[in-house]
């Protein structure tokens, strides 16, 4: 049985002493996010009802995350990212995740387009949202330099996403390039980057299988069959890592991966 573990009980690292502004009219919602949020590990949480309300708490502090809706009384949540990313306040480049109801092709790319990183369509697990907002704070730092790309290294294992090659160097031996196909390197570049943090089924779904337009009721059993095919090709390819290591890509719950890290492995 493939093992289980729980990245989620050590979000609270990337959470921690960080911020959020959180535009949502239903206060029912907006009480169970913000609640989600701070016992992960966020300091703050400030909420905002209206557009203009957002528009002001962004203008005058800045934030680590913005979690937006779209329907909101007065101006929406979509025109206040707008000049939000126009302007030249603190949260100019501040992540910002869509939380909203509108789900469509056509909504999504215009919340893309009004500066938002994600888009997530009401109803969310907790789970799921955690872990995008984590992948948003996790992108940031890569950004501002605290990662490099010199960082994507686990252990025996060295990812170059310039070169986009996976490398393997065990010990004694020469360093090898594995061999991967574009979307099994997507994959696992996805899993590297977020270091031991949850990645979910969808999150891999949105980022790795590009050319699809809309999401196919049966994707979890696509990534499924395709996670086990590239857990057999990294255990072939790797034959000098100990069993007890293998999967490597393991299961965080019912609807995440993560990749092992080996930093301190034999």
């Amino acid at each position: 049985m493939i093992e289980a573990v729980d990245p989620y009980e050590a979000l609270s690292q990337i959470f921690e002493g960080r911020s959020a502004l959180l535009l949502e009219d239903d206060g029912a919602l907006a009480d169970h996010v913000s609640g989600k949020l701070q016992r992960a590990g966020f300091h703050t949480v400030d909420r905002a009802t209206t557009g203009e309300e957002a528009l002001s708490m962004a203008a005058s502090r800045a934030y680590d995350i913005l979690i937006l809706d779209r329907i909101t009384p007065g101006m929406d949540g979509l025109s206040a990212l707008a000049v939000i990313r126009e302007g030249g306040g603190p949260c100019r480049q501040t992540p910002a995740l869509f939380l909203t109801a509108l789900g469509g092709e056509r909504q999504k790319v215009e919340g893309l387009m009004a500066g938002a990183d994600d888009y997530v369509s009401k109803p969310v697990g907790d789970e799921e949202l955690l872990a995008r907002v984590a992948a948003q704070l996790r992108r940031a730092r890569i950004q501002a330099g605290e990662a490099t790309r010199a960082g994507l290294a686990n252990g025996p294992f060295r990812l170059s996403t310039g070169a986009r090659t996976l490398t393997f160097h065990p010990d004694g031996t020469a360093a090898r390039t594995l061999d991967l196909s574009p979307l099994e390197f997507a994959i696992v570049a996805e899993l590297f980057a977020a270091r031991g943090e949850p990645v979910t089924k969808s999150m891999l779904w949105d980022r790795c299988w590009v050319e699809w337009k809309f999401l196919p009721d049966n994707y979890v059993n696509i990534i499924d069959a395709r996670i086990s095919a590239l857990r057999r090709r990294l255990k072939e390819q790797c034959p000098e890592l100990s069993e007890a290591l293998h999967p490597l890509i393991v299961s965080a719950r019912s609807q995440s991966l993560v990749f092992r890290i080996l930093d301190a492995a034999a």
